[in-house]
């Protein structure tokens, strides 16, 4: 394992090119700070130019691209941050951890301490999403179980437990009282939140499915797959209205690990996926086609992503922090995967 580190270091210092300004130029792409001292596992996007970042260093960072600096870093956790979430109406973060709590945390405040602990879950968590209205939060566990609480006060509202139902990754249904929950089980499910119990299932797929988002009109939900050699490692799009399996995306060699409806720049929907092959790649929503494809060479798995309204994307990994990258459309409509920085 220490020759394997060696190894990255030093490829990543010899594509390296320092500037004036202290900031590093790598590959084309200017190399800011670093966000973390550790592998980051998981993104969420706040506005275009900040970031919320969590680590297997057990912080959560809000990171500022633009100036390349941390604006604000949070340290409550002992045990890697699994995933992060943002809340414009609240002006607060929140973070789910293998220490089996969600933690909640004021952006504008110099309080370093978080607000708000919602305790309960008896193992991992690795699903966490907020409803529309900002009044509540859902988690997700590997105890088998969802639960949702009160922001205002912590409280555990409701809790339900799916027998084998190993929680990977949940998303709350814009404009609706439904969450979409993927899990080890291959099978994607419908939650109603209002009584916190499954509505449906959708058709069992071969491999686990490891992430899930849903689109902003609430019709789609994209999940990806658990694989190897190019066996597994597709996303998929499903109809959330109709239940069923729309399509497939495959390309990636590696457990497809991430995936995100973008927002539009081009007249047809993108979504994009990562993966643990060391690669982000865009596809048409609608055709299948893969538009490009980015490679992180010694990156090592990629684990998460984040769209912004200005088409940049945000892309984690285990080796080589935070990617940042820029979509572009040529006048023929060719779409663009652009390095920008790294973090």
């Amino acid at each position: 394992m220490g020759k394997s580190h060696s190894k990255d270091r030093r490829a990543r210092r010899s594509s390296q090119k320092s500037s004036q300004d202290g900031i590093v130029t790598m590959s084309g792409s200017k190399q800011l700070p670093p966000a973390h001292s550790d592998a980051v596992t998981c993104l969420a996007p706040v506005t275009p130019g900040l970031c919320l970042t969590g680590s297997s260093d057990k912080t959560v960072v809000l990171y500022d691209w633009t100036h390349g600096a941390v604006k604000r870093r949070w340290s409550a956790h002992t045990r890697e941050v699994t995933k992060v979430a943002y809340s414009a109406g609240l002006d607060a973060a929140f973070s789910a951890s293998r220490d089996k709590t969600v933690l909640m945390w004021k952006l504008s405040s110099i309080e370093t301490n978080p607000i708000r602990a919602f305790r309960g879950h008896t193992m991992v968590v690795m699903g966490l999403t907020l409803n529309p209205d900002n009044t509540q939060v859902c988690t997700g566990s590997r105890d088998n179980s969802l639960r949702l609480w009160d922001v205002e006060t912590g409280a555990c509202l409701m809790e339900n437990s799916v027998p084998r139902n190993l929680v990977t990754d949940i998303c709350w249904v814009p404009g609706q009282q439904t969450v979409v929950q993927t899990g080890e089980d291959k099978v994607l499910k419908l939650w109603d939140a209002r009584g916190l119990y499954v509505s449906c299932t959708f058709p069992q797929k071969q491999y686990i499915q490891t992430s899930c988002d849903v689109s902003r009109d609430g019709n789609y939900c994209i999940t990806t797959s658990n694989g190897f050699g190019g066996q597994g490692c597709e996303a998929t799009l499903w109809d959330v209205r109709a239940v069923k399996a729309v399509c497939e995306y495959r390309g990636h060699r590696e457990t497809a690990s991430a995936c995100a409806f973008l927002p539009a720049v081009l007249s047809q929907p993108l979504v994009a996926t990562a993966s643990h092959d060391c690669t982000v790649r865009i596809w048409d929503q609608n055709t299948q086609d893969c538009l490009c494809v980015q490679t992180l060479p010694v990156s090592g798995p990629l684990t998460s992503l984040a769209g912004f309204e200005d088409a940049s994307l945000c892309c984690s990994s285990f080796n080589t922090g935070v990617h940042l990258f820029h979509l572009d459309v040529t006048p023929e409509q060719k779409v663009n995967l652009i390095r920008k920085a790294q973090f």
